[in-house]
């Protein structure tokens, strides 16, 4: 079976779970955990940061980020396409109280200048006071697509002026930072807080990483406590983090490349109508509209191949760790080989 539907789908690797087994833990809940602790440090200090939790999922870490920009009744603002809107089952509203005013940006990415314009007057008393701005990067629904530094910078000096919180939701950052040759602490000196993802290109079986401001984040443990976010003897998968961090950085080159290849090859088939700029490990494309997406799919499938849909037409393919240079090559195979007898 070869799937690609999510980089999420990655097993440890032998490495990974050696260095599980060999953990030293505790209860975390009582901060009592060397290994959680060691990967909260490091993180931290990766990206200039005064303090990091761990949290087991990454929409637990973005709704812990918005519960501490946010008083009920305010909004934020993010792109119509950003995950916190989209993929974490309401939480915006429900965990915080808290509504979207969402952007039109260009594949899940926004501008200054739209920020700008979204911000609510805050003397207006008919309207939420707008008090955070969240940004995606890589972009999920956006195929991978990646900020231009240049315009984060931007986006945060209106934040500064508007008195308002920035909020990155980094999923997939080091894909971004492997991609465009960028530093953590470039990132920790603009947001006032990051969540990192260690379960999707990086290769662990679960965790993310809220980094803050110490300011902000000396209420972190207790939301993440409300939200049922405490875990004990977590160092198990702090070590797969750690582990991570240390060997499956640079790596990530590898499956930008592969989903590159697998983008210039989708576009030249007769069933692709279009196929967006591929950036990292995300392939977002199109179909021809005389080609059924359940068939393309169904036909796929019995090949041993699983995609995404995402809706609209969308189809996308993610690359990841455990996605072979043998499966690599099998795939692009089975793609060249579909023909119009059997779409």
């Amino acid at each position: 079976m070869i799937d690609l539907k999510s980089d999420t789908v990655t097993r440890p690797t032998p490495g990974m779970l050696e260095a599980i087994m060999n953990a030293e833990v505790g209860d975390d809940v009582y901060k009592e955990d060397p290994t959680v602790n060691l990967l909260e440090e490091k993180l931290a200090e990766m990206f200039g940061k005064e303090s990091a939790l761990f949290f087991p999922t990454g929409s637990m870490a973005n709704q812990a980020a918005i519960k501490l920009h946010t008083q009920p009744g305010e909004q934020l603002i993010c792109d119509k396409w950003g995950h916190v809107y989209n993929y974490e089952g309401g939480g915006v509203s429900f965990n915080s109280g808290v509504s979207c005013k969402l952007i039109d940006g260009n594949r899940g990415m926004i501008t200054a200048s739209q920020v700008e314009e979204a911000i609510n007057p805050p003397d207006f008393y008919h309207s939420p006071l707008t008090s955070l701005v969240c940004l995606e990067n890589t972009t999920n629904k956006g195929g991978g697509a990646c900020y231009d530094f240049e315009e984060i910078k931007k986006i945060k000096a209106v934040c500064d002026s508007h008195n308002l919180g920035l909020h990155l939701d980094g999923a997939r950052l080091f894909n971004a930072l492997v991609a465009k040759n960028e530093s953590p602490k470039q990132y920790g000196e603009i947001f006032d807080t990051i969540s990192i993802c260690l379960s999707k290109g990086l290769g662990t079986p679960m965790g993310s990483v809220l980094i803050g401001n110490e300011k902000l984040m000396k209420n972190a443990m207790r939301v993440r406590k409300v939200l049922g976010g405490g875990m004990r003897q977590i160092g198990f998968m702090a070590a797969a983090g750690l582990y991570a961090l240390e060997n499956n950085i640079e790596r990530l080159a590898e499956d930008h490349q592969k989903a590159k290849e697998l983008g210039n090859l989708l576009a030249e088939q007769f069933y692709v109508k279009e196929v967006e700029t591929v950036e990292t490990n995300i392939v977002i494309f199109y179909l021809n509209d005389s080609i059924k997406e359940a068939d393309f799919l169904k036909k796929l499938e019995e090949k041993g191949i699983i995609i995404s849909a995402m809706g609209q037409g969308k189809l996308r393919i993610v690359t990841h760790l455990d996605y072979t240079d043998q499966m690599h090559q099998e795939f692009m195979s089975v793609l060249k080989n579909l023909g119009s007898n059997t779409l």
